[in-house]
């Protein structure tokens, strides 16, 4: 890249940031990603990204992220695939719009509702790799840098979208932001073609998202643990808790770990500000639904920044 200024900055290559950017970049804007990471070692590589359910009329950017994933899951290379599954809760209630309840010999024991859907898995490190490359097909590019300051990131462009996830914390500052520990175990696919979800609010919880050669075990909830490194009596109880679902998970080959802090605010952060001459649009804190908001949260973000 040459070093003129881009129209747009865009900070951080996760998959809020590289959503906004390939969205304006295929508006025509020219368009410079700095990160401090490269994407395939963000915190959006590790996610688990089941895509939805989109919840009723006010949820605007689940319906929009469903929406947008549904239509990729048609495209090769992009790492979406549509999967069925079972979503369940211990505790007795309302399943979401559009999933159907199970029978009774579908629930597994323990679990008070479960109900069947067919929703877009993505496998991230492929999906970031698409992203990637649809940025650059539109003329974008991806960079290194560090920002100290607020003011330091609004002087690379006259418009700038801070995607910085948990490092807005310091970077704003936002002392709203929590890093919330996520784990997950790797294990071979013995088969599994269906995933399933539990209570995924709760600090531990049962879940299993199968890919074509392993399969993601979940998952927990740790608010202010900013360990970075595979606790394994976690490990051990994830994998208890899928193998009383499915059996076959309890003896399937150990991959992998991952862990990862996700970037939770009571609220995401979505908005405008003017720092000196640029105009710079927030958009992080998404907690666990970073990938599910990327597209509808992109299109708000692009809004904002081209506002008059």
């Amino acid at each position: 890249m040459s070093g003129a200024e881009p129209d747009v900055a865009v900070a951080g290559a996760g998959v809020i940031g590289l959503t906004v950017a390939v969205l304006a970049a295929e508006r025509g804007l020219t368009v410079r990603v700095w990160t401090r990471a490269e994407p395939g070692d963000t915190t959006s590589a590790v996610a688990s990204a089941m895509i939805g359910p989109a919840g009723g009329p006010g949820d605007s950017r689940g319906q929009a992220g469903v929406a947008a994933f549904t239509a990729l899951a048609g495209e090769p290379g992009t790492g979406v695939t549509m999967r069925r599954g079972r979503l369940a809760s211990r505790e007795p209630g309302e399943l979401p719009p559009g999933v159907r309840a199970c029978a009774a010999a579908e629930i597994p024991a323990g679990y008070a509702v479960a109900g069947w859907a067919r929703l877009p898995i993505v496998e991230m490190p492929v999906y970031l790799d698409y992203l990637v490359r649809r940025l650059a097909a539109a003329g974008g590019t991806i960079g290194p840098a560090s920002f100290s300051s607020l003011a330091e990131l609004a002087s690379l462009a006259p418009l700038v979208a801070n995607c910085t996830g948990l490092g807005a914390r310091e970077l704003v500052p936002d002392a709203e932001l929590t890093p919330v520990r996520g784990q997950h175990v790797i294990v071979a696919n013995p088969g599994i073609e269906e995933f399933f979800i539990a209570d995924p609010y709760a600090p531990e919880w049962a879940a299993y998202w199968p890919y074509p050669g392993h399969v993601v075990l979940g998952g927990i909830r740790a608010s202010g643990d900013e360990r970075d490194e595979p606790d394994p009596a976690v490990a051990e109880a994830i994998v208890r808790r899928c193998a009383a679902v499915e059996p076959r998970l309890g003896a399937a080959p150990v991959l992998g770990h991952h862990t990862g802090l996700r970037p939770l605010r009571p609220a995401v952060r979505l908005d405008a500000e003017q720092v000196g001459g640029t105009r710079v649009v927030h958009n992080y804190g998404h907690g666990g639904g970073g990938v599910t908001q990327s597209w509808g949260c992109a299109a708000e973000a692009l809004a904002l920044l081209l506002s008059e």
